[in-house]
């Protein structure tokens, strides 16, 4: 007999699971009211077979059913490889722009629509896709998953890029807002600082944002303190947030942390700071979903001291990032 969905609407924080099949401690974790999606990553990928089985597994828990998030970004972020198209770095296509203005964003719909129509079919509603970051410094961090250093250039194949995703069916999600391309420092491990005002930010980091905005669902935000803004990292900012990214770019979807057990976060919300305070922060900030990854210990802290009432707008407008399950066919570009 099979088992019924607990009715539970979607809730504000996205976790992750240990391995390739759900354990014990997962399903409990999963069905925390607070939850509303999981990441997987490459550790929970063996076969296609296998990610499409846990997939459901999840699926099959709650009904509305949790979102299904990965980094599938080409490159060196690529966390389902065997089985599966190994895509081409986002740089690469910013390379083809300077030698072919016309093949290029039809190479980056091409790679996007591959890449979204691959992961639907394994029950993956969305890619966390593309990087909108726009390099002005080198940035280990970055590097070659940035599009292209001249904003521009970088919208229009951006542009294509989530046309592509949106042809297979998948929604688009911008990160790291408003932009991690200006710093060298890796916020994984410390918090950078980008010292550069507002006005160069527009001129720069936010074109892109701009000009795409009706056609992005979701941004993910950047843990770079850009001291000459704002006292807060935009994760904890509801100046960028609210004023700069709701108001004056006019942006209407999803806004996510990135991992808040990554050090710049941490670093930004002080020593002592703990992980339902970090996550308390940026829903305050205006963050309709925290990330918190590779720490169960910290999950399990913020499902049971976060401050959230279970409600049926936040789970709607969370549900609108699932993925089509009969994808479009794809048109053709150029």
């Amino acid at each position: 007999m099979t088992k019924q969905k607990q009715l539970l609407p979607l809730g504000p924080v996205m976790v992750d699971v240990q391995g390739l099949e759900l354990t014990a401690e997962d399903r409990r974790r999963l069905l925390n009211p607070s939850v509303g999606a999981v990441i997987l990553f490459a550790r929970n990928y063996k076969s296609k077979t296998q990610v499409a089985s846990l997939i459901d597994t999840i699926k099959s828990l709650r009904n509305p059913s949790l979102l299904i998030a990965v980094d599938q970004e080409g490159g060196r972020v690529q966390r389902f490889k065997d089985e599966f198209t190994l895509l081409p770095a986002p740089q690469s296509f910013g390379d083809h722009w300077s030698e072919d203005k016309q093949a290029a964003p039809i190479a980056a719909y091409q790679s996007a629509y591959t890449m979204a129509s691959e992961l639907i079919d394994v029950g993956v509603d969305f890619s966390f896709a593309p990087v909108f970051d726009v390099t002005s410094r080198e940035s280990e961090v970055i590097g070659d998953r940035c599009f292209h250093s001249d904003p521009s250039a970088a919208t229009e194949l951006l542009g294509a890029y989530i046309d592509g995703m949106h042809a297979a069916g998948m929604v688009a999600i911008a990160k790291h807002f408003p932009g991690h391309g200006g710093v060298s420092g890796d916020s994984h491990h410390c918090l950078p600082e980008d010292r550069r005002t507002i006005e160069q930010i527009r001129e720069h980091d936010l074109k892109p944002y701009s000009q795409l905005v009706d056609e992005i669902q979701g941004v993910m935000t950047a843990h770079v303190l850009f001291n000459q803004c704002d006292a807060e990292i935009p994760t904890y900012s509801s100046y960028w947030l609210q004023d700069v990214l709701r108001q004056e770019v006019g942006f209407d979807g999803v806004v996510f942390s990135d991992d808040l057990t990554m050090q710049g976060a941490i670093d930004a919300n002080g020593d002592h700071g703990s992980i339902v305070e970090s996550a308390q922060r940026a829903i305050y900030a205006g963050c309709d979903m925290v990330l918190v990854c590779n720490r169960p210990d910290l999950a399990d802290q913020l499902l049971e001291g976060l401050e959230f009432e279970p409600n049926e707008v936040l789970s709607a407008k969370l549900s609108r990032l699932s993925a089509l399950k009969t994808p479009p066919l794809a048109c053709q570009v150029g």
